[in-house]
């Protein structure tokens, strides 16, 4: 069945690459078109990631780049990508063709000028997170000690992707963050993280987060990496099984239908066992129809998020 999968760092690794990885086939890519193909993925995202080494007067540049990759290794080369930069091309889609849309995973890339947000937003991107795991000028991350919340200028981005029918990403943010965004944002989402209450991990939400975007109507896009699945001594062993009991906890508080995919494949160094990549996506499909309803599992793989999109 057709998958949608709200996460991944294929641009990272392309910019990393200088121009010598081949989107089409390249194996050091989890995230590549045959890749995708296989796994039967219909919309993939790709995140827009700054290394928090880069220097501030370069970080939009940066960006800048990620992009030109996103247009010319990705959609030039490969005829069957198509980029989503409204919410509505996606029921232009073809059977044969793969839609894809950029997302911003962190805007420490803007400083504080939100007309460089602006300009990327027209570029295409149609989610953002905040900020990654420390702190900048909008929000706490998760690792940033304080637990600071939203800023000024955070909250004046949040109204920018109100106004623009943007996804606000509440993914790696401080508790103190979501729950500024959760009382700001008109379309929060979590586009790649699990539930702490089965792995205590930092990075994942708590029952009270989870009840939280739910009660929103908020999709959760649950992670495919094992440090954010089982307790880290394992890690090297985790399974999609391990995956699956995420899905089962997120239904046991009431989120059957706000459940999806959010892999991280190229930003993640270690797999759950037969989910190595995005070819493998099917391994996860049929595993979840083990033990929910083929209805149920369309759902979490690309019919949940389809039926929650901005309007």
């Amino acid at each position: 069945m057709d998958v949608i999968d709200l996460h991944c760092d294929a641009l990272l690794k392309l910019q990393q690459a200088g121009g010598k990885l081949n989107f089409k086939d390249s194996d050091e890519l989890s995230v590549n078109l045959n890749r995708l193909k296989e796994g039967k993925v219909k919309i993939q995202a790709f995140a827009i990631f700054i290394e928090p080494d880069i220097l501030v007067e370069e970080k939009y540049a940066s960006a800048l780049e990620q992009i030109r990759y996103y247009q010319k290794e990705v959609l030039e080369k490969n005829p069957e990508m198509k980029q989503i930069k409204a919410w509505n091309d996606i029921k232009k889609l073809k059977e044969n063709e793969i839609g894809s849309f950029l997302t911003l995973e962190g805007v420490e890339a803007i400083g504080n000028d939100l007309n460089k947000l602006d300009y990327l937003l027209d570029l295409g991107v149609m989610s953002v997170g905040l900020t990654w795991n420390p702190a900048n000028l909008a929000a706490d991350g998760v690792q940033e000690p304080r637990g600071g919340g939203l800023t000024s200028f955070g909250f004046d981005i949040v109204e920018k992707l109100n106004e623009r029918k943007v996804l606000t990403d509440v993914s790696h943010l401080s508790v103190a963050s979501f729950w500024d965004v959760m009382k700001a944002a008109k379309y929060p989402i979590a586009s790649h993280s699990n539930v702490f209450s089965l792995c205590g991990h930092v990075r994942n939400l708590d029952d009270d987060q989870i009840k939280a975007l739910i009660n929103r109507d908020a999709m959760i896009h649950l992670v495919f990496n094992p440090p954010f699945i089982i307790n880290e001594e394992n890690q090297k062993s985790s399974t999609i099984d391990d995956l699956v009991k995420h899905f089962e906890a997120l239904v046991e508080l009431g989120g059957l239908n706000h459940i999806g995919f959010g892999s991280d494949f190229d930003g993640i160094s270690t797999h759950v066992k037969e989910l190595r990549h995005t070819g493998e996506m099917q391994n996860l499909v049929t595993r979840l129809e083990g033990t929910f309803s083929k209805e149920e599992v369309e759902g979490f793989a690309s019919k949940n998020f389809l039926k929650h999109l901005p309007k």
